[in-house]
């Protein structure tokens, strides 16, 4: 089975629970004003890579507790995302699936992939970014009006301490040159800073 992938990161501590792989996956449907990855939109870019492939990466990142899925929409290619999560799952790590859809509109729709998916995911984080509720207060979310979903015991610990969790961003200087930032927080103040250091100011 495939998957379009944008991009792997086998070791964050940024995107979610502990240390975690992160996967964004490629196209998204919800196209959220003000999204910060509008690069993951499009459903022909990124790469297709089998899901045995993606899974191997996974296998190879070293003292990761699970997994984060986001994009892009995981929902938008769910059955490839399951077949992954699944894997996940049977080797004892946590699956953690950020979406654009609210998890109501998830039941109700009734999709198979859709209920398999929710099936092997501990943590759901729904709703669509709103960048009239913009708030970085809690942990890994942008906006006041996205949920945390404790769909196992695995984080239920965390529900009612959510507070003590503080956003951090990770920067990564590739060889080329570029830099990818990660994380949650004040990205506009931290590319400024680098814009700065760039300039030589």
């Amino acid at each position: 089975m495939e998957i379009r992938i944008h991009r792997i990161l086998p070791k964050t501590e940024v995107e979610g629970p502990g240390t975690r792989c992160c996967i964004w996956v490629q196209g998204c449907p919800i196209h959220c004003k003000g999204c910060g990855a509008k690069e993951t939109w499009d459903f022909k870019g990124g790469e297709l890579l089998d899901t045995d492939e993606v899974f191997n990466i996974i296998k190879n990142s070293k003292e990761i507790e699970g997994v984060t899925f986001l994009g892009g929409e995981p929902f938008a290619q769910a059955s490839a995302v399951y077949d992954i999560a699944l894997r996940v799952k049977n080797i004892g790590l946590t699956v953690l699936i950020f979406t654009g859809y609210t998890y109501e509109h998830i039941l109700k729709s009734n999709k198979k992939e859709w209920n398999d998916l929710l099936s092997v995911t501990d943590l759901l984080i729904d709703g669509p970014f709103d960048e009239t509720k913009f708030d970085i207060s809690r942990p890994w979310v942008g906006s006041s009006n996205q949920n945390y979903r404790f769909l196992t015991s695995s984080y239920k610990h965390l529900e009612n301490n959510l507070n003590s969790i503080k956003n951090k961003i990770e920067v990564r200087l590739h060889k080329n040159g570029t830099i990818f930032l990660n994380g949650m927080g004040d990205f506009n103040s931290l590319k400024n800073k680098l814009k700065n250091l760039e300039e030589g100011e």
